[in-house]
This record gives C-alpha cells, sequence and structure tokens, in this order.
C-alpha cells in the first residue's frame, strides 16, 4: 500500500536480521522479505538454512532474499570468538552446504577447506 518492494533487516550488536522478517512475513502478503547481510559466524549453516526456510515458508514462498556475508576478523573474533580463517573458502563451503540442505536428496556430507560435515576434529 505504501509502494515499497522490499524490506531489508541488517545484524547489529544485540539483533539479528531474521527474527523481524518472521514477524513481518505475518503482517504482510506480497513486498519481498530480505536480509541485508547476516554473518556467517553468528550461525552454522545448517542452522540458517533452517530458519531461511521457515521464514520463506511463514510468507508463502518465493519473498525471502538471504543475504549471506563473512563480516571482519574484529567481529569473527572478538565477538563469535571464531578464527578468522579463509572467508573465501568459508563462504563458498557454507554456501554449497546450505544448498545440499535445501535439495534434500541426501544426508549432508561436506569436506571443505573450512568446514567440514560431520565434524572430524579434536574433542
Amino acid at each position: 500500500r505504501l509502494g515499497y518492494d522490499s524490506i531489508w533487516t541488517a545484524e547489529a550488536y544485540g539483533s539479528d536480521a531474521i527474527t523481524p522478517l518472521a514477524y513481518l512475513a505475518a503482517l504482510t502478503k506480497r513486498i519481498r522479505l530480505g536480509t541485508g547481510i547476516i554473518q556467517l559466524a553468528a550461525r552454522t549453516p545448517a542452522a540458517t538454512m533452517m530458519s531461511a526456510a521457515t521464514v520463506d515458508e511463514l510468507a508463502g514462498g518465493d519473498r525471502f532474499i538471504l543475504g549471506l556475508g563473512v563480516s571482519g576478523p574484529q567481529i569473527v573474533e572478538g565477538w563469535y570468538g571464531q578464527p578468522w580463517g579463509k572467508p573465501y573458502w568459508r563462504i563458498r563451503d557454507y554456501v554449497e552446504i546450505m544448498k545440499k540442505i535445501r535439495d534434500r536428496q541426501e544426508p549432508v556430507t561436506h569436506q571443505g577447506r573450512e568446514i567440514s560435515l560431520p565434524y572430524t576434529g579434536p574433542g
């Protein structure tokens, strides 16, 4: 009614980008709903895909736009307590895992340069 095509949320200290979109999905019928960049370090690829699929379903399908980003070393290491690593390979692994989850064709396994499923590290 106001002429907007889309609404975007972002992550900042203390607020995530996905939760407000679930609320907005319940209040709207046509407007596109997007994350204007959620940080990879904040959640696993599986958690991100589950949240994205949930909001998309709540919105009736085909309205949700997922924006992903690696953030910066100050946030990844200082706020999330994860190693900065190799961001190019991390986002490639992350998106590949999300696609496998979305496609639901087989149990999800991934041997990437930054992320592996199932976990094979120490502990």
